[in-house]
């Protein structure tokens, strides 16, 4: 009892700390950042949002059975999904003969269905700023965009309307698919996972916030939101209502060992990788001063998570903590590198 009030304590305090900062912003993208010529873009209609455009990369041997979907951070743009934008991940899951789905924008979505529109004191969007990702949530917070003049309905996006399409159009198999992502977009794969089995048989969290419930954490999530486009928690669920505790993985946790879905959690230890230091000096300390108390916190709640699974029984995760990695790029591609073969075996 003691340890759990000290666990809930140390929670509160990252939380708090990281107010000022923000809680999931991607740092600087690794050199290697670049626009795939082998994707391609892939419309589909969401009768809620209109148009959302996916970047596909065809699996290097043409099956159409072996499917991924790389999910986003809270700073997705509407221009090309970061995993394809700042790693070269995609190419590599193609060269193991993994189709794979990018779904480009969602900006601070979580990819959840919103309880309605992202707006603040019944103002209207359009009021202020609606320059996409100027730098100053404040001025965005009243500007209009994704998710403000329309309602974010990601997950029936991502499980109804893209996935019937693939299905249709490219002959993509619907069932069995991965589903991976960092920060925002993990936590993400793993609520597509437990509430859409018979889609997804795996799910991959980097940095994810896995026990967003915690004390500290809805309020650090708040001032996330704000930096990343100006958007409004209260919009995405009513506080510890069901809405709010379906998307917390530490409440499903029991589903997704129920599914008996492959999972692949992990979290850097907040300390920087070498090639984090091989960027010029003022990149490397804003990475350092930014992504290391980020990670810490996602390492906090996905220790959390690793507790709950394991008090309850789970034997369907694998768990990968490395002694450096920042809430960056750098961590991630790496981390995926070492998912992939997991990935391969438990998909299709």
């Amino acid at each position: 009892m003691r340890g759990s009030r000290l666990k809930r304590s140390l929670l509160g305090i990252a939380a708090a700390l990281l107010l000022p900062i923000g809680l999931a912003a991607p740092m600087t993208a690794p050199a290697n950042a670049f626009f795939d010529p082998a994707a391609f873009d892939f419309w589909v209609d969401s009768p809620v949002m209109g148009p959302i455009k996916t970047r596909v990369l065809r699996a290097a041997d043409g099956n159409t059975n072996r499917v991924v979907y790389a999910l986003d951070g809270q700073r997705a743009t509407e221009l090309l999904n970061g995993w394809e934008n700042d790693t070269n991940v995609p190419a590599v899951l193609a060269s193991w003969n993994i189709n794979v789905v990018m779904p480009v924008g969602g900006q601070s979505s979580f990819y959840a269905d919103w309880d309605s529109a992202s707006s603040w004191f019944g103002v209207p969007p359009g009021a202020g700023s609606s320059a996409p990702n100027s730098g100053s949530g404040v001025t965005e917070a009243l500007g209009a965009g994704p998710g403000k003049s329309y309602r974010y309905a990601w997950e029936s996006f991502l499980t109804n309307d893209l996935r019937w399409a693939l299905r249709d159009r490219l002959g993509f198999n619907p069932n069995r698919n991965g589903a991976f992502g960092l920060s925002m977009g993990g936590s993400a794969a793993l609520t597509l996972a437990a509430y859409h089995p018979d889609q997804f048989s795996f799910a991959g969290s980097f940095s994810g916030y896995l026990n967003i419930s915690a004390p500290g954490m809805r309020e650090a999530i708040r001032t996330a939101m704000i930096d990343a486009g100006g958007y409004n928690v209260d919009c995405m669920a009513p506080p510890w209502g069901p809405q709010w505790l379906r998307m917390d993985p530490f409440v499903f946790a029991p589903t997704l060992i129920a599914n008996n879905t492959r999972l692949w959690i992990a979290a850097g230890s907040g300390l920087p990788m070498q090639q984090d230091l091989e960027i010029p000096f003022g990149a490397a300390a804003d990475r350092l001063v930014r992504g290391g108390p980020l990670e810490a916190l996602a390492l906090a709640n996905t220790r959390a998570f690793q507790v709950r699974m394991l008090s309850l029984g789970a034997t369907n995760a694998v768990y990968s903590f490395p002694p450096a990695g920042l809430h960056a790029w750098t961590n991630w591609q790496d981390e995926a590198y070492r998912m992939i073969p997991d990935l391969s075996a438990n998909i299709g």
